[in-house]
C-alpha cells in the first residue's frame, strides 16, 4: 500500500460510514464525487467532550463450560505495541499490523488506525480509483484495542467511486452467530468474535447519544478514551452506510455488534 500520509483525509465520501464524535452525532455517508484534496489546520488538543463519571467494571461470573464458545473477558496477548498506540486523535492514519476477516462475507482486508479530522470526525481515508484504501478496514484509534475489555469501533467503505461494492456492501447480511476474526499479521494469532446482532439506524437514530455509546463505548463518546467494559468482555462494531441516497448522502447507518469468543 502507498504511503497513507498522501491520502486526503477530508471528510468521507465514497459512501463511508463517519463518525461525529463531539457533537454525538453521524454525518451521512457521501455519494461518490471528485474532493480536492485540503491542507487541515492545526488540531485542537484531542478530545473535548464533557467527562462523566468513570465507568466500574463489574465481577464477572464464571463462564460454564457449555456447547456454545466461551466469551473472553481479557486478551492473552498483546495485539497491538505501544509503538501503533501512541498517536494523537488527530494524526494521520497508520498502518496497522492487522487484517479484519468475515468468513461469511469473503472480507480479508488490511487494517489502518485512523482518528479524527479537524471537524471532529472519524477519518475514513479514500485514494483514487483502484488504490488500496478502499479494500481496506479502519479502526477507530480513540475505541478500545481488539480483544480488550471494551468496545473497539472498525468502520469500511461500502463501494467505490465507480459504485462498486466493497468490503462493507455486504455487511448487513451477517447474522447471529457469524464470525468475525481480527489476525495478527506479526503473530500470526486471531482472535474470534460472533455476532450478537445487525442493527440499521436512520442518520437521527444514529447521533442519539444512547447509540452511539453503543458503537463506541461510553468512554470515546464522553471524551474520555477507550474505558473496560462494564461487563468485562472485548465488544466489537463494525459500521458501514446503507439506505438510499438523499442530497448526495446515504440516509442509514448499518452495524453490526460482536462479542469475543476466543
Amino acid at each position: 500500500m502507498r504511503d497513507v500520509h498522501t491520502r486526503s483525509l477530508s471528510s468521507l465520501f465514497g459512501c463511508i460510514a463517519t463518525i461525529l464524535i463531539i457533537s454525538a452525532a453521524f454525518a451521512g455517508c457521501k455519494n461518490n464525487e471528485a474532493v480536492e484534496a485540503q491542507v487541515l489546520p492545526s488540531p485542537p488538543h484531542l478530545l473535548t467532550l464533557t467527562v462523566q463519571p468513570t465507568i466500574q467494571v463489574t465481577t464477572q461470573a464464571t463462564i460454564q463450560p457449555t456447547a456454545e464458545p466461551s466469551l473472553m473477558p481479557t486478551p492473552t496477548f498483546e495485539l497491538l505495541s505501544p509503538d501503533y498506540l501512541n498517536f494523537d486523535i488527530k494524526a494521520e492514519p497508520n498502518e496497522l499490523p492487522l487484517e479484519l476477516q468475515i468468513p461469511d462475507l469473503k472480507v480479508n482486508a488490511p487494517m489502518l488506525g485512523v482518528g479524527l479530522t479537524s471537524g471532529n470526525i472519524m477519518d475514513a481515508p479514500k485514494g483514487p480509483i483502484g488504490d488500496p484504501v478502499w479494500h481496506t478496514a479502519f479502526w477507530y484509534r480513540g475505541s478500545g484495542i481488539p480483544g480488550d475489555s471494551g468496545t473497539a469501533t472498525i468502520a469500511g467503505h461500502v463501494n467505490d467511486p465507480l459504485g462498486r461494492t466493497e468490503i462493507f456492501a455486504n455487511l448487513g447480511d451477517l447474522k447471529r452467530g457469524d464470525v468475525i476474526i481480527i489476525h495478527s499479521t506479526t503473530s500470526n494469532i486471531d482472535i474470534y468474535f460472533n455476532v450478537n446482532r445487525v442493527e440499521v439506524y436512520s442518520i437521527q437514530e444514529s447521533s442519539d447519544p444512547a447509540v452511539l455509546a453503543q458503537i463506541f463505548g461510553d468512554g470515546p463518546v464522553s471524551g474520555k478514551g477507550p474505558q473496560p467494559a462494564p461487563d468485562g468482555l472485548s465488544h466489537l462494531t463494525l459500521i458501514t452506510c446503507s439506505g438510499n441516497i438523499e442530497n448526495g448522502a446515504f440516509d442509514h447507518h448499518t452495524i453490526v455488534y460482536a462479542t469475543r469468543v476466543k
